[in-house]
């Protein structure tokens, strides 16, 4: 058994986006332009549980399982939207049924000419030795890629 621990840790990842901030915005706030991007590695994860109720106190669930069986579940709750402005929410991550993480993010949409300057903050309690922040960070990259190339389409 692990002994109990946190690490804290606080990240910020900024994105310049070609596209206006109500379409980037619309990638995060819409199921179907979310599911495009949000989710596990292609090949390695399938999905199990995809809910989503994108409203101020509203959740939402990604369950999906890897090769090998892992399983990886993302718990959101969130506690403030402003339409093509801001979200902020705070997730609980889970592996094998295990809570590895609690976080806080804020994701702003910013006007950058046509397009869209996104600034994502997380700050997050790690828990237990099983993730970190650079882990998380990393992982967070490849998704903002993930959005990158679905909003292209």
């Amino acid at each position: 058994m692990t002994k109990p621990s946190v690490q804290h840790g606080t990240f910020v990842i900024e994105r310049e986006l070609a596209q206006a901030p109500v379409r980037v915005f619309a990638a995060w706030a819409t199921p179907e332009a979310k599911a495009a991007w949000f989710a596990g590695p292609a090949g390695k994860w399938q999905e199990l549980e995809r809910r989503m109720d994108f409203r101020i106190g509203g959740s939402e669930r990604l369950r999906g399982g890897f090769e090998g069986g892992r399983e990886s579940d993302f718990q959101a709750h969130y506690h403030d939207i402003v339409h093509n402005r801001r979200i902020v929410y705070s997730y609980s991550m889970y592996i094998d049924g295990r809570r590895i993480s609690v976080s806080l993010a804020t994701v702003e949409f910013r006007r950058s000419g046509d397009g869209t300057h996104l600034v994502l903050t997380e700050q997050g309690a790690f828990l237990d030795g099983h993730d970190d922040a650079g882990s998380r960070e990393k992982g967070t990259r490849v998704l903002m890629e993930a959005l990158a190339k679905s909003l292209e389409n």
